[in-house]
C-alpha cells in the first residue's frame, strides 16, 4: 500500500482508497479527499508533519496521522 505520506513535493497523486473508520475517516472526507481525487503536494515540513497539500483548488494541511490512512498511486 502507497499512502500520501511517500509523496515527493511538486508530485501529483490520485486517491486510491480511504483506510480508516469513524470520525477521521468523516472527517478526511469531508475535506474534499475522495476516492479519485487528484492531490498536489505542496510542501512537506522538515520533520514530514505536516504537509500542504492543494485539494479541488484549495489548500489543506494534513497531520501525519492523516495522511497515513490515504492510499494513493502516482
Amino acid at each position: 500500500m502507497v499512502t500520501l505520506q511517500t509523496a515527493k513535493p511538486g508530485q501529483t497523486v490520485r486517491v486510491v482508497k480511504l483506510h480508516g473508520q469513524g470520525p477521521v475517516k468523516r472527517r478526511i472526507m469531508d475535506m474534499g479527499i475522495t476516492k479519485d481525487t487528484e492531490i498536489l503536494v505542496r510542501k512537506v515540513a522538515p520533520l514530514g508533519d505536516p504537509i500542504e497539500v492543494n485539494v479541488r483548488g484549495y489548500e489543506l494541511s494534513l497531520r501525519k496521522a492523516d495522511i497515513d490512512i490515504i492510499e494513493v498511486e502516482a
